[in-house]
């Protein structure tokens, strides 16, 4: 069956998750594992996402928790963007506009095949205060409507202390920029 795992592969997961909460604490202050693990084991899809997630790269790890849903906000935190998630232009209007040297797809179209979202500017501001992501890579960020419908997109990285944000063209793709997503639970 599609997005289902195996027992033992969610094992393994959930062990991968919980030795990388308890290895970075700073990211999650006063979450406690157990309630995220027994959040994580009632949702099945959830679990499917963040095993793509992971095994694509993207070092997924607890980064906070929103009172007003009673979700668990996971992203993924590894230092550079995800190295399976690389050399993708923004999305699939991006990609069907290019007539040649096409990228092999489009970071919204991955994303949501994962069960993701992109990364929002804000969402991606406050990531960089846990840490210095993105220093020799950059990463799309879900891009604001009116940037997209002129055909621009936004990415962000890290570089000399500062987190920049700047745009390109939505059907430019590089191999050092790829995207990090988004999963609440």
């Amino acid at each position: 069956m599609k997005n289902k795992l195996s027992s033992k592969q969610i094992e393994a997961l959930l062990d991968t998750l919980k030795t990388r909460f308890e290895n970075n604490k700073n990211r999650h202050a006063g979450i406690d594992w157990k309630k995220v693990n027994d959040k994580l084991s009632r949702q099945s899809e959830k679990l499917w996402s963040l095993f793509e997630m992971e095994k694509t790269g993207g070092e997924p790890d607890v980064i906070g928790y929103d009172k007003k849903t009673n979700e668990f906000i996971f992203v993924d935190c590894a230092v550079e963007s995800p190295k399976e998630r690389r050399s993708l232009c923004y999305d699939k209007k991006a990609l069907d506009s290019r007539k040649e040297n096409k990228p092999k797809n489009s970071a919204m179209t991955i994303a949501d095949n994962m069960g993701i979202q992109l990364l929002t500017e804000e969402e991606y501001r406050d990531l960089q205060k846990l840490g210095s992501f993105d220093s020799k890579t950059s990463s799309w960020l879900k891009t604001p409507d009116n940037i997209r419908k002129l055909g621009g997109a936004i990415f962000g990285d890290f570089r000399f202390g500062t987190v920049f944000v700047y745009h390109n063209g939505a059907e430019s793709y590089y191999a050092a920029r790829g995207f990090r997503g988004s999963l609440r639970v």
